[in-house]
């Protein structure tokens, strides 16, 4: 073997011991760093920056991998699990569908209580006139006690419930003032002393103040009794739209019976028609319809302690 081929046989041996001792790292920066900066160096207007990542450098091939949840990714939900769980039931859960079925009943409630408040607003508005009410009016007669008052001081600031009878009636009277006096114990109840009770005698003739005080306070204390002549009896009935059959010329002790009308009549604290009870209603019912009509009065309204 000649010397040229011994001296190049012992360059690669040295050169591959060299390479087999050194990191393939080291290798990758010696042998193609200088090449990749010339490339670099190479292109127009190109500057080499050291901010550049090296090439072949480990640094840069690195990755660090964590098994801690990433909140920032996630949001509200700690692990992936959570996240994919809420994605397959949807944006509803059982709480927010029993808040959406809450704030419908909520609203169906309020929408059916205004709707009957408007309701019976309207009716209450249709019973008045231009002016004055259709059914109901001024009026002076004389009380119990003998005092002379006008419809203003009968109501006294309330809600009143006008009733026409006579104390002689046999059954039908009876029957309805003692149906009133369980009304006026349940309003009571429910909305305090703001319900006046009032009897309109449709028997001048015989229904004295002396007489219509006995008769009233076997019934209720809190009832008014109101008398007068024919005349002023006949004017208040026709207001509100009462029909009776009391004769006018009588002798003394003259018997007789009085057909009338039979209602209760609501009038507010204005002396304006709300609404009638008739013998469909019971006490409860009548009681029931008093008290949301007082609820909804917005004006000023008496109650006595």
């Amino acid at each position: 073997m000649s010397t040229l081929a011994k001296s190049v046989s012992r360059s690669s041996l040295a050169g591959a011991r060299l390479a087999l001792s050194t990191p393939a790292s080291s290798i990758c920066e010696n042998v193609l760093a200088p090449v990749a900066r010339r490339r670099i160096s190479t292109l127009p207007g190109s500057q080499t920056s050291p901010l550049r990542p090296a090439i072949c450098s480990p640094r840069s091939s690195a990755r660090t991998f964590s098994t801690s949840p990433r909140l920032e990714k996630w949001g509200m939900f700690k692990t992936v699990q959570e996240a994919e769980a809420r994605h397959k039931s949807g944006p509803f859960s059982f709480r927010a569908g029993a808040l959406f079925v809450l704030t419908g009943v909520g609203l169906y409630s309020y929408f059916t209580y205004e709707k009957g408040r408007m309701e019976r607003i309207r009716v209450t508005e249709s019973h008045k006139g231009v002016g004055k009410a259709r059914i109901g009016g001024e009026f002076t007669l004389t009380n119990q006690n003998g005092e002379r008052i006008t419809d203003k001081e009968a109501r006294d600031g309330k809600f009143s419930l006008v009733y026409f009878g006579f104390t002689h009636c046999p059954d039908i009277c009876p029957e309805e003032l003692d149906k009133m006096a369980v009304m006026i114990d349940k309003v009571y109840e429910k909305r305090g002393k703001s319900l006046q009770p009032i009897f309109i005698t449709c028997d001048p003739a015989r229904d004295t103040p002396k007489v219509m005080k006995e008769y009233l306070n076997e019934f209720h204390p809190a009832l008014v009794g109101l008398t007068g002549t024919y005349d002023e009896i006949k004017d208040v009935c026709k207001k509100y739209r009462v029909y009776f059959s009391t004769p006018r010329d009588l002798k003394e002790g003259m018997d007789y019976l009085v057909d009338h009308s039979i209602y209760f009549y609501l009038m507010d604290p204005d002396g304006n028609f709300v609404e009638a009870l008739g013998r469909q209603h019971t006490a409860q019912q009548a009681a029931d319809i008093i008290s949301t009509h007082i609820g909804d009065w917005k004006g000023p309204l008496k109650k006595d302690a």
